[in-house]
């Protein structure tokens, strides 16, 4: 269980966490995919009085409807088609333990009810049985959905609420991280370099730290493990820093997908709207013998106006211009564009 960040946001959350395992309430965890949840869940149990007791882990978001209150409560044999034998379901499995319950906003109404009833009383009932088992069951739930809202607007029953929400800690999406990106990137790119039996670490070239500190990442640190690690297998050359970022692994290059589409005119999108084209100087206007060369003349002038214009912010620089991060890298490739000293 390892967490890696030093800004105050990150580490505010981490010592509420290591603050509240002490005690044997539900804890609620808030924020985005990708901000660490079910690691903050694990700091929460290790570092608990239960530590030594099952950490039971359920995704509420993995299973249908029909199946979720048979895998919380368990089922008695014939209970249900299929139901072939007895199944304690994740409370009893969790007993002395803590019990993890991700996407906690997707459960339905009746597995709410049926929720509420075990965390008041400490007691379950298998789907078939009418007698209750006790268990002693400590709550860790996470979600990224807005469960005060769905609460007020009948979504969510409010008294549950109230029950899981004696902690609330909300974890800060990596953007709001100031500082951990360059962290998180030499932390993951060294465990890929050594998983690649690779001789030393390289580092990231200036430009790489760049970009990576310039995205949004809205898939946050789970993003930026899988951006970090597919970056150093690329790159290839230990010897050198790492200078290639790749953002969007669905790319294709060879897709027709730059300022001009495939079968569009100068003026016109690829989604068949008439843009206005403004002459710039020194563009050629007029009859031209070499209608691609024009084209790429003209391509380029527009991306390096964008580009002047948002100082060689890039992702500005893309979004003005209609494309995505990484179209607009291959067209700065393709036309060789460097920022001016």
């Amino acid at each position: 269980m390892q967490f890696v960040g030093q800004s105050m946001a990150f580490l505010d959350a981490v010592e509420r966490a290591s603050r509240a395992a002490a005690i044997s309430r539900p804890v609620l965890v808030i924020g985005e995919r990708g901000t660490g949840k079910e690691l903050i869940a694990q700091r929460l149990h290790h570092l608990s009085p239960r530590w030594g007791e099952p950490l039971i882990t359920m995704n509420c978001a993995a299973l249908p409807e029909t199946l979720i209150e048979a895998e919380l409560f368990g089922h008695e044999a014939g209970a249900f088609t299929g139901a072939s034998r007895a199944r304690a379901g994740r409370f009893e499995e969790a007993d002395n333990g803590t019990l993890f319950l991700d996407e906690l906003g997707t459960l339905s109404m009746a597995a709410q009810e049926r929720l509420l009833r075990a965390v008041e009383h400490g007691e379950v009932t298998r789907i078939g049985s009418s007698h209750p088992v006790s268990v002693d069951v400590r709550i860790v739930a996470a979600t990224n959905a807005d469960l005060p809202r769905m609460a007020h607007e009948g979504k969510f029953r409010a008294d549950l609420l109230d029950r899981l929400s004696f902690e609330v800690i909300s974890l800060p999406p990596l953007r709001a991280r100031e500082g951990d990106v360059r962290e998180l990137a030499e932390y993951y790119g060294r465990r890929m370099a050594a998983e690649l039996e690779w001789s030393g670490w390289p580092g990231f070239a200036a430009s790489a730290l760049g970009e990576l500190e310039a995205y949004e990442w809205p898939g946050n640190v789970r993003e930026l493990r899988n951006v970090i690690e597919r970056a150093v297998y690329r790159w290839g050359r230990e010897d050198q820093p790492i200078a290639e970022i790749v953002f969007d692994p669905f790319h294709n290059p060879w897709q027709d997908d730059g300022v001009l589409g495939a079968g569009e005119t100068a003026g016109e999108t690829a989604g068949g709207v008439v843009a206005p084209v403004r002459e710039e100087p020194g563009a050629v206007v007029g009859p031209v013998d070499d209608l691609r060369a024009a084209v790429d003349a003209y391509e380029r002038t527009l991306l390096a106006d964008a580009l002047d214009r948002h100082r060689w912010n890039q992702r500005r620089a893309a979004a003005a211009l209609g494309l995505t991060y990484d179209q607009l890298r291959h067209c700065i490739k393709k036309h060789r564009l460097r920022e001016a000293a």
